[in-house]
């Protein structure tokens, strides 16, 4: 089955520096693959590469098939849809009308949304459980609240690949559980393949211990230093060189019988 998202090394500099150097892994429908690495490492300018708003200068980057530098807005719109970090709420428009918006690249520029379009709608307020919110303001919502109205309309997209930049960045640790619970429950039921950029390393393990497919990419240097299962590559070795801290990677037993992994910070180190 060929790669629903294919990055092929990717190269990215500005004028005054290189970001990017040969970034190369693909992404198969069903799975999610987390991208970590620290501030500045380049992880927002590789999704941005990848939503085509903005362009390397060397490299191929591929959906479905397709080269993502000759698809048109529409196009792209299609085959992947964006959650941003941080959303401004500039306008108090209903949670309804926020996710219809999601419809933009199947409603002509001066057309109405179609039956379909709010059956689709309802549909996508419905899977995040979010439908009893569809009539309030958008501007009135809590932060983790928000970001499911943003996960909403990344899914009445349609497209088949979901782009997040630090989705959980500013949420409160139930509403972080709901935003990831969310994202498990959807690539189980519809095999959506989920692009996450996070700082959180737990987060790989949280989608391998849910028995999804999941995958990690670290990037430093301007490279992705490893790649792979997050049980092989989360590991404490390579958390100390991506983020020169101390870490253990705790394997415990739940009351259910089922054991899971998480990575537990003990220090910063200063001397790698």
């Amino acid at each position: 089955m060929a790669p629903l998202l294919e990055v092929k090394d990717v190269s990215f500099k500005y004028p005054q520096a290189s970001i990017l150097e040969n970034i190369s892994f693909h992404l198969q429908p069903g799975e999610v693959f987390c991208l970590l690495g620290p501030n500045g490492c380049g992880k927002t300018t590789l999704l941005d590469c990848i939503l085509g708003w903005l362009k390397p200068c060397s490299g191929q980057i591929l959906l479905n098939g397709r080269t993502v530098q000759n698809m048109s807005a529409p196009q792209i719109a299609r085959q992947v849809a964006y959650v941003p970090q941080i959303h401004e709420k500039t306008f108090p428009y209903l949670v309804r009308d926020i996710v219809i918006m999601g419809r933009a690249s199947f409603i002509g520029p001066f057309a109405s949304p179609s039956a379909e379009d709010v059956a689709i709608t309802e549909k996508a307020l419905d899977m995040v459980g979010i439908s009893r919110l569809k009539d309030r303001s958008y501007t009135q919502l809590s932060g983790g609240e928000g970001q499911l109205v943003m996960v909403a309309r990344a899914l009445a997209q349609n497209s088949p690949l979901i782009v997040m930049d630090e989705p959980t960045a500013h949420l409160d640790y139930r509403h972080e559980l709901i935003i990831l619970e969310t994202v498990v429950e959807l690539v189980k039921q519809t095999g959506l393949a989920v692009l996450m950029a996070t700082h959180v390393p737990n987060h790989g393990y949280y989608f391998e211990n849910q028995g999804i497919k999941a995958r990690a990419g670290l990037i430093k240097d301007r490279r992705i230093m490893a790649s792979g299962k997050p049980s092989e590559v989360l590991s404490e070795h390579n958390l100390g060189k991506l983020y020169r801290i101390k870490t253990c990677i705790v394997d415990c037993q739940l009351e259910s019988g089922e054991r899971i992994k998480q990575v537990v910070p003990i220090s910063t180190i200063n001397n790698l």
